[in-house]
């Protein structure tokens, strides 16, 4: 279950920004003293129009509501109601740029085509309508009705495409997630190393720390054959996605559930009441921990029932997420640094090459790691293996939907892993925490150096491209410079 854990994790290594093209803001505004005004989210087409970014110096037109009609045929609506005016009609079985022709040739200055369904992308072929040049814009249905019961009757309206801003907040929210992550799952790999060399001097209670413990360790075999794993599961997932995806979710909701019990009773563990205990089975069990237990299962179904609710189900799988990470850079162990550059090394050409080179490859040009990243195909179901956290920025991204940045859960576990080697290196020589500190500031500076070149190219980046050189190269320099790279390269004999 814990590789299995690590392989969905290392799947997604990706670092996005998820916007939408094509999103714009309807300004309407009312007629009552003081003016009310209201944002509504609209789509577009920038190949057809060019909307303004702001609001200055804009030009308000009267809005005319005439949902009662699709607008297919120019006897739908008495001659001049549409002169000098915003006209809003219903989605029907004629192309958007058919109803545009119609009204502009009746004299209207917008189009705004109402739906009843999720709003979609204006794809119309405009070769054979050169002469329009009316600006259409799609807006929900419900939309119209709001504006209505808000902004009364004499409603004027204007339509603009602001900027997306080029830092959000939320990317300090997920760098804090982040780094806290990476840091105290380093700190408690290290706890658990402190108490198992304790242990080494009683047999009897080393036996049982094992037993206990029961920590994975990656070997340089394990490693190559783990990133094979990996680039198979991703392009079994690109290939039957539509199947593989409740697979994922079912593993993340499991191990996940496993995790948080496992963080939480380390937690409880540490405070001394409350430990009344049932025989079961020929064993004892703390009450409180099946409470746990309970509490942890009924956290994951929670999260598996509403998991599309964006207002706030991010909340909970975020947390789940954590849990995660953190039970994951606990647990598996690497025995030396040499097996931390073949497993960051591996995995940094395994990004980059299904971000950056398949899109040569594949028929659509897209990137494989993109593609299972949004849902091949429009899938509505998405891996749950990242950190989500909405933009805060307002833009037109928060009107029309509720746009995430996303931070894959391998870009904490996998340089986490070397971290947490650095800080039982660290236990293991008396160093102070030396390796531990400046590999924890190495990753800090890794992810400052992804949000930068993010806000620069505005694409999605495999983070691990500047994660992995930042830790490694810095705990090499430590190792380097305090003449300890030989023993920090083969690992500690009693790891071993």
């Amino acid at each position: 279950m814990r590789v299995a854990g690590l392989l969905q994790a290392a799947l997604w290594g990706l670092l996005l920004a998820p916007v939408t093209a094509d999103e714009g803001i309807l300004h309407a505004t009312g007629s009552g003293v003081p003016p009310v005004t209201k944002d509504y989210c609209i789509i577009y087409s920038s190949n057809w129009i060019s909307l303004p970014k702001s609001l200055d110096n804009a030009t308000f037109v009267a809005l005319e509501n005439l949902t009662s009609t699709v607008l297919c045929s120019s006897s739908e609506v008495p001659s001049g109601l549409m002169k000098d005016k915003a006209v809003v009609v219903m989605r029907g079985n004629c192309t958007f740029l058919e109803k545009a022709r119609i009204a502009q040739n009746s004299g209207a200055k917008m189009l705004l085509i109402a739906s009843k369904t999720r709003l979609s992308a204006i794809s119309d072929n405009k070769t054979d309508f050169e002469d329009v040049n009316l600006p259409v814009a799609l807006i929900r249905y419900n939309d119209i009705v709001d504006m209505q019961l808000v902004l009364g009757n004499e409603v004027n309206v204007t339509l603009y495409s602001p900027p997306l801003p080029d830092f959000d907040g939320s990317m300090i929210v997920i760098f804090l997630i982040a780094v806290f992550t990476v840091a105290l799952g380093g700190y408690w790999s290290g706890v658990a190393e402190l108490e198992n060399l304790k242990a080494v001097a009683s047999p009897g209670e080393r036996e049982t720390r094992r037993k206990k413990e029961e920590n994975v360790t990656f070997t340089p075999l394990t490693v190559i054959l783990f990133v094979v794993i990996c680039c198979v599961m991703l392009l079994l997932l690109y290939l039957f996605y539509k199947w593989l995806v409740y697979v994922i979710i079912s593993v993340f909701c499991l191990a996940s559930a496993m995790s948080l019990y496992n963080c939480l009773a380390a937690l409880i563990g540490e405070i001394p009441f409350g430990q009344c205990r049932i025989a079961c089975c020929n064993k004892s069990i703390e009450v409180r921990l099946i409470f746990l237990a309970a509490f942890c299962v009924a956290a994951a179904v929670v999260w598996a029932v509403f998991r599309n609710e964006d207002r706030w189900a991010w909340i909970l799988q975020d947390i789940l997420g954590v849990a995660f990470c953190l039970n994951f850079i606990k647990t598996l162990k690497m025995p030396n640094f040499k097996s931390c550059v073949i497993l960051l090394g591996l995995l940094l050409l395994y990004d980059v090459f299904f971000v950056f080179i398949t899109p040569f490859i594949t028929k659509n040009g897209a990137s494989i790691m993109v593609e299972v990243a949004a849902g091949p195909f429009g899938n509505s179901e998405k891996l749950p293996v990242v950190i989500r956290v909405p933009r805060l920025e307002y833009s037109a991204s928060t009107l029309c939907d509720m746009p995430f940045s996303l931070l894959g859960f391998g870009d904490i576990i996998v340089p986490g892993l070397l971290v947490a080697y650095c800080r039982r290196f660290d236990v293991q020589t008396s160093s102070s925490s030396v390796y531990y500190i400046s590999c924890t500031i190495a990753y800090a500076i890794g992810m400052v150096l992804t949000f930068i070149v993010l806000a620069l190219m505005k694409m999605g980046q495999p983070a691990l491209l500047y994660l992995v050189p930042c830790t490694l190269i810095t705990s090499s320099l430590v190792a380097w410079r305090r003449k300890e790279m030989k023993k920090f390269w083969k690992g500690n004999s009693y790891q071993v």
